[in-house]
């Protein structure tokens, strides 16, 4: 096991200074200015590594700022799939730190740490390394950016889907903030505060935190393991550092930390041909359980970032960065969902990575350029002890692993005429990987000392053209590239499995957009795409032996779609928003046990259709303040959970529409009055119900496949929820 920083004793001396500020007298302080809501935005980004109109980057993006996030309820990185087309975010079966997030079809299904993602999640531009730990709740956002389709040039590994940036919000060197207290049923309890402190010389500070509890909405019966399942139980702490060193160098530090010690998620048993009696097997949500095994999910986890701008001229800025997180997370999961010792499993993780970057961007003329050196490392260590058939059999399966990564990259765009754009890149990555392995049990052994070594090398491709048709109107056209690191089989299951590297998963993409920026405010965006991905990264499940997920390089796959967004103000008072993605996907060649059956394969989180619309109404304005309704609707189709065969032409494995995943559409609804102030604060009231329709659905699912009886487990979206928030804002 590897040391790592636990981030408790962090959130718990956080809590008492920013208790100590906000008992400091603030009531001398005026009212900020009424929110400016109504008011049409333009809306910047930094998708390109510089700050751009999101309407002029050639990118399919989508951007949210932290109001449009708080409004809709978008507090967790779990909630974010709704926010942009073809992109979902599910928890992987069992967990709730843990994420599936997909882009245009891309996916990782599985959360351990020797897995990939396809998606890139980035914190005020430091990469955050593994899916384990993923589900941070967000603490004092400026935004959020949304970018589709590979981004292997600028972002580099691990970006073929797209990339997710998170930006936090600066010190404004002011006496400042707020703080937000929310509950609900289930007696959910969130609390949230921030604070700005003023400027001290060269140093600007911000802190903020979140705390939140929730009973879990699947109860359990007396004599069971834990007294609930599905609760919540974690804090979050942020802390922004800024200083002035000269007109032209500025430093930055930012540190945040996240804490979970809560139950783990309820795995209901919807099916088992097993001859064993005691395995409790229902249909439909299910709100009541009995079980025996440990039943977990502790996450500690937290990061540091320190970086340097120095602005060498009029035109050019160099930035330094340097960046380490910590991780440490265990699990304990009741896979059979029932009071007998049938099938139960535990990870206990640590992992580390430590990251380093020298940018410079700039201006010459016409041209506009970014180029960099990236360094990254991690290292990580799981013990993953599973037990199966009442004790009869036990398997102790450890692994480790490293990773050295080394990029370097360029980007041009040259202004050819005031309407006419072109930009290239290139980034050219190596890395460096190792695997350590050991497994004994019934009738496995991988003993200890199983180590393997391999180099990966891959270099993405960028090339863009974009036309500004009038100042309304942009068209661009795109290719580009992207990759999925390769590695080793953490969990595979005898020696040449374990030393057999999987090579890296590459994808090419051609993609068309239209940018419509039209009168009154009015956005109309489309993109069109067509993906090739070789070398496709497919999970394996294994159920004999010790249950594991191998990666094996199954062939190629085609992914065609469309994206639509598009957000008007038909009166001052009500702003709609609607956005819309269609996928057609399907293996061009599947290969398996050396027989091509890409026709008899399903394509896994590619739901055909995804749709969201939102409506904001203003209903009246009145001296005590102004009151405010939002609906959103989020609507996802069917889709599978896993690549297995269409048509059952092998008894020996699974059908992936066992573990189907059915369309549904879910219902969010707030009301809220605003600008309510009092004693020099500003206030605001919100009443809410997520999930408002109470719809039934089976979020994820486990499925053991014939080899362990056709054990499958469904995990429920949680129920309804109701509550109500009350923020103040000094």
């Amino acid at each position: 096991m590897h040391p790592t920083i636990h981030a408790k004793y962090r959130l718990t001396l956080l809590a008492q200074l920013l208790g100590a500020a906000f008992a400091a007298p603030a009531l001398a302080q005026s009212p900020p200015p009424a929110a400016t809501d109504d008011a049409p935005q333009v809306v910047m980004v930094t998708a390109q590594k510089r700050k751009e109109k999101l309407q002029d980057v050639p990118v399919a993006a989508t951007a949210l700022s932290a109001r449009e996030l708080e409004m809709r309820g978008l507090d967790n990185v779990a909630n974010l799939g709704s926010i942009a087309p073809n992109l979902a975010v599910t928890h992987t079966p069992g967990n709730s730190t843990a994420a599936q997030i997909s882009i245009r079809g891309s996916v990782t299904i599985n959360p351990a740490l020797f897995w990939e993602p396809t998606v890139g999640m980035y914190v005020d531009g430091v990469y955050s390394g593994k899916v384990q730990g993923a589900v941070m709740d967000l603490v004092d956002l400026e935004r959020v950016e949304v970018l589709r389709g590979p981004q292997g040039t600028l972002y580099g590994r691990n970006t073929m889907a797209g990339a997710i940036n998170f930006i936090t919000r600066k010190p404004s060197g002011e006496l400042g903030g707020s703080a937000t207290l929310e509950v609900g049923n289930y007696r959910a309890r969130v609390g949230k505060a921030t604070l700005d402190l003023p400027r001290v010389g060269i140093f600007k500070a911000t802190v903020g935190m979140r705390a939140e509890r929730r009973d879990g909405w699947v109860t359990t019966t007396p004599g069971s393991s834990v007294p609930e399942l599905n609760n919540r139980d974690g804090q979050s702490a942020r802390i922004a550092l800024d200083a002035d060193a000269s007109e032209d160098v500025q430093f930055s530090y930012r540190y945040d930390a996240s804490r979970a010690d809560q139950n783990g998620s309820f795995s209901q048993v919807v099916h088992s041909d097993l001859p064993v009696p005691g395995i409790v097997v229902t249909q439909g949500r299910t709100e009541r359980a009995s079980v025996d095994a440990p039943s977990l999910e502790k996450m500690d986890s937290d990061g540091h970032a320190l970086s340097a701008d120095w602005k060498l001229d009029a035109g050019n800025t160099l930035k330094a960065t340097v960046a380490t997180r910590a991780l440490t997370w265990d699990d304990g999961l009741d896979l059979d969902g029932s009071p007998i010792p049938l099938a139960q499993a535990e990870r206990h993780s640590t992992y580390r990575q430590r990251s380093a970057e020298l940018q410079l961007t700039g201006q010459r003329g016409a041209w506009f350029y970014v180029m960099g050196l990236y360094a990254f490392r991690d290292d990580g260590f799981t013990n993953n002890p599973q037990s199966f058939f009442f004790g009869a059999a036990n398997y102790d399966s450890q692994y480790g692993f490293t990773t050295d990564a080394k990029s370097a990259y360029a980007q041009l765009d040259y202004q050819i005429t005031e309407q006419l754009r072109v930009s290239a890149g290139l980034r050219y990555t190596e890395e460096d990987k190792t695997i350590s392995r050991f497994l004994a049990g019934p009738g496995v052994s991988v003993p200890f000392g199983t180590a393997g070594a391999a180099t990966f090398r891959a270099t993405t491709p960028l090339l863009s053209v974009g036309y500004k048709v009038n100042a309304r109107v942009n068209v661009y056209a795109k290719y580009a590239e992207g990759f999925k690191s390769g590695g080793f089989n953490g969990e595979a299951s005898d020696v040449v499995e374990t030393l057999t590297p999987f090579r890296p998963e590459k994808l090419k993409s051609v993609e068309a957009g239209l940018k419509t920026t039209l009168a009154g405010g009015t956005t109309l965006n489309l993109a069109l795409f067509n993906n090739l991905t070789t070398d496709l990264q497919e999970s394996i499940f294994t159920a004999q032996g010790a249950a594991a997920s191998n990666i094996r390089n199954a062939g190629k796959a085609t992914t065609r779609g469309l994206e639509l967004e598009f957000g008007t103000r038909p009166a001052q008072d009500l702003r709609l928003q609607a956005s819309y993605g269609y996928l057609s996907a399907h293996y061009d060649e599947f290969i398996d046990r050396g027989v091509n059956v890409a026709d008899n394969r399903a394509m896994v989180h590619a739901p055909r259709h995804s749709l969201n619309l939102l409506a904001d109404a203003t209903l009246s304005r009145n001296s005590y303040g102004t009151w405010r309704a939002l609906a959103d609707y989020v609507y996802s189709a069917s889709h599978y959970s896993y690549p297995y065969q269409l048509r059952q032409t092998d008894p020996s494995s699974a059908v992936a529409g066992n573990s189907r995943i059915a369309a549904a559409g879910f219902l969010n609804l707030r009301l809220a009055l605003s600008g309510i102030a009092v004693g020099g604060t500003r206030h605001e009231i919100a009443f809410w119900a997520r999930n408002a329709l109470d719809k039934e659905h089976v979020a994820n699912y486990i499925d053991f496949g014939p080899g362990f009886g056709n054990l499958r487990q469904a995990y429920y979206a949680p129920p309804r929820t109701i509550g109500a928030t009350l923020k103040s804002t000094f």
